[in-house]
């Protein structure tokens, strides 16, 4: 691990990473280390007032898309059409509904400099949202970056039921018909488990990673 990691110093090998998955601390978030990040397996979280902490998680969460699990009840919300899905059209407003909790208090890791990067790299054309909006008012989606054939989720929120998982089925569906092979959900949470969610070896992770990069997809 990396300890003050200056603007110009590379990411030190991932298998260096702390066993909770900590490669390095310090740096920015440019769009340039950013991008190098993700190309490497790494991504950032941290907390409003800390230095930006590095990780590369082992175990990893994935969604294999060919397993992509869709219940019942979404089924019966999917034909009866109650959302609107659109693609970024509002990608900020996407992140700053995902840093808020349902208690309504912020999430304490998305801050205002990750929103302000990431809305960079979305006017780049490298981070999505892909939103649920119901009578004119966006109600759910889920943001993250896209770089060859891999798709990172970063978030997702919904202010009413099912609109996150509909616009996460709407990814995958976008995934499928553009060509990504590799989607990165981090971790795996309850909602993403019952949706085909499963943990694979940073090992493997790299394996896929390398894989979807020689990949040319365009999300949009």
């Amino acid at each position: 691990m990396l300890i003050g990691l200056a603007d110009n110093i590379p990411f030190p090998d991932v298998k260096k990473a702390t066993p909770e998955g900590l490669v390095a601390v310090g740096g920015n978030l440019s769009p340039k280390r950013l991008l190098s990040a993700y190309r490497q397996g790494i991504f950032p979280w941290y907390s409003e007032n800390q230095p930006i902490f590095w990780w590369s998680l082992d175990p990893r969460g994935i969604i294999p898309l060919d397993d992509f699990h869709v219940g019942a009840t979404l089924i019966k919300v999917l034909k009866r059409k109650i959302f609107e899905i659109k693609i970024n059209t509002a990608f900020e407003d996407v992140m700053r509904a995902c840093a808020v909790r349902s208690d309504g208090s912020e999430s304490g890791w998305i801050t205002e400099e990750m929103i302000s990067a990431y809305t960079e790299l979305h006017r780049l054309g490298n981070a999505h949202s892909i939103e649920s909006w119901r009578n004119g008012k966006l109600v759910g989606g889920v943001y993250g970056i896209a770089i060859g054939g891999l798709f990172a989720a970063e978030s997702m929120f919904y202010l009413e039921s099912n609109a996150s998982k509909i616009a996460l089925t709407a990814l995958v569906e976008r995934m499928k018909e553009t060509g990504f092979t590799l989607f990165d959900c981090q971790m795996v949470t309850n909602v993403t488990k019952r949706m085909g969610a499963i943990e694979i070896s940073r090992e493997e992770y790299l394996k896929q990673l390398n894989k979807a990069l020689l990949q040319n997809c365009i999300f949009i």
